[in-house]
């Protein structure tokens, strides 16, 4: 086997993880194609009904609630699978005191947005009722706790029925509800907060099924304020690394009159697509991870590393050519204002291909370098920030019009995210004394032939570039990157035992 597919192996059990680590994926990937199908009706809404003035506001609103949800969640998307396998007695009420935190600190923040919404609406609120977004903030955190508690047991597809069916679906269903009611200008807002809300519905309900009820439940404020401590360096590197994804919208808000903020957010989203496929294995990743280390079994956890890296950047280039190549179109669809954000599109989707390395490494360094790994975040956020403002200024000073700035924010985040993707691995590798690295050159040798394709495919009218070229970009890099890229321990992710025997038997061979 050539070294373009080799990838070592763990030990026996070795086989096992990464077969779990393929089946998550491959659900996951599912939920991807669910999320795609659910996420364009909302941008083509949104854009088309709303407007891109009012969706730069609405942008600008959640990037402050998710932020501060992200940090009540107090770390536990990752940090509460470490606390479960280490942790003695009911593991329901291991997850309830999770829960309990969560929700002190979530409604004390939205108590405070509440009183001084100004950080949300740096360029105003579209309507009255924009206020109340902040009920959103406990039940987005919330919710993330009781997907990591299912994701521990194996169930990702609670995760996927929740965050790729139940969420873009409410609030695409409900933004169009309420375009035609009395309270239209808050109709984003509202589709919104009934959307986080479902989720939290459809993560609750398979939660308490699995877990049940707190049994002798006693919450301890001085373990709580232990856990609360602990948990900090966890809480803050995830919420650096979703930080990197909204911090440009920040900076835009500031710098940028609402409708470019509002056309730079359509391109994130889109872009955003492919980054889904590599947060879609860090639930089941985590458990792995973990229970590797408590074997120490370092060279297990380099090889799944390197696996799942490689699954999600080969998987992420094939989508950022097939949405990036007929981009034009693409941005067309939410309206002809949006097209002036193809280009930021173009390099917001490079910046999720070059981020994989970095979110694969970090789901290990969050466990073996929590202090290193949040000093390397903190360094990347403040890359990206100097980026961010250098490249608006500069703008400003060449000249240059409004989808300029969107495109600056757009490369400031894909060098930030490039150089964080340079130092994790080689931080991960140093501790782990074995590669992590993910890169193979069939990825260059698939991209080649699926541009020409993609080129091929903007000749022609719009909706034949998207109908037609979408999938055969997609085809072309596929059939190559299998032919050129794939090894058995690759295609893995693929296979499934069609004669009805379970997924174990699909193990790879050594």
């Amino acid at each position: 086997m050539n070294s373009d597919r080799s990838a070592q192996s763990g030990p026996a059990d070795g086989k096992d993880d990464i077969q779990a680590l393929a089946k998550g994926g491959r659900t996951n990937f599912f939920g991807f194609l669910l999320r795609l199908a659910a996420r364009l009706p909302f941008l083509f809404i949104a854009g088309r009904l709303y407007g891109a003035d009012a969706l730069g506001r609405f942008a600008s609103a959640l990037v402050v609630i998710e932020l501060t949800a992200l940090i009540c969640s107090m770390g536990e998307k990752r940090g509460l699978a470490q606390r479960l396998t280490e942790g003695e007695g009911e593991q329901s009420n291991l997850v309830f005191d999770g829960l309990l935190l969560a929700l002190l600190f979530s409604t004390a923040v939205a108590a405070i947005l509440w009183l001084f919404p100004a950080p949300m609406f740096p360029n105003g609120m579209n309507g009255p009722l924009d206020k109340w977004l902040v009920i959103a903030i406990p039940g987005y955190a919330l919710t993330e706790i009781l997907l990591a508690a299912q994701a521990y047991r194996y169930d990702i597809a609670t995760t996927v029925r929740a965050r790729a069916v139940v969420e873009p679906w409410t609030i695409s269903i409900m933004a169009g509800v309420f375009y035609y009611t009395a309270y239209r200008d808050s109709g984003l807002a509202l589709a919104y907060i009934c959307s986080i809300f479902a989720g939290f519905a459809a993560a609750a309900w398979p939660f308490l099924r699995s877990y049940g009820l707190p049994k002798g439940w006693r919450p301890h404020p001085i373990a709580m304020s232990k856990m609360t401590a602990r948990a900090m360096p966890l809480a803050i590197a995830d919420t650096v690394e979703w930080g990197t994804r909204r911090l440009d919208i920040f900076i835009l808000g500031f710098f940028a009159v609402p409708a470019a903020v509002g056309v730079y957010y359509v391109a994130q989203q889109v872009a955003s697509l492919p980054q889904k496929l590599k947060t879609s294995f860090e639930p089941i990743l985590g458990p792995v991870i973990t229970r590797n280390l408590k074997e120490k079994n370092y060279s297990a956890i380099a090889a799944q590393v390197r696996q799942v890296g490689f699954w999600i950047i080969a998987a992420q280039a094939g989508i950022a050519l097939a949405l990036g190549v007929p981009g034009e179109a693409v941005m067309g669809l939410v309206g002809p204002n949006f097209v002036g954000g193809t280009g930021a599109l173009a390099f917001l989707l490079m910046a999720e291909v070059v981020a994989a390395t970095a979110v694969v490494s970090e789901a290990a360094l969050v466990y073996v370098a929590r202090k290193r790994n949040l000093a390397i975040s903190l360094g990347t956020i403040a890359l990206q920030a100097g980026l961010t403002i250098g490249a608006m200024y500069l703008v400003e000073h060449l000249g240059y019009g409004e989808p300029f700035k969107a495109a600056g924010a757009a490369i400031a985040l894909m060098l930030a995210l490039g150089t964080a993707s340079l130092v994790k691995a080689w931080l991960l590798s140093r501790i782990l004394k074995a590669p992590v690295n993910n890169w193979r050159w069939a990825l260059v040798w698939a991209t080649g032939p699926a541009v020409v394709v993609g080129f091929l495919a903007t000749l022609l009218p719009e909706w034949m570039e998207l109908i037609f070229g979408i999938p055969a970009i997609l085809a072309t890099y596929g059939f190559v990157i299998w032919h050129r890229g794939f090894g058995p321990e690759d295609r893995v992710l693929f296979r499934r035992n069609i004669s009805g025997g379970s997924d174990e038997s699909a193990a790879p061979q050594t």
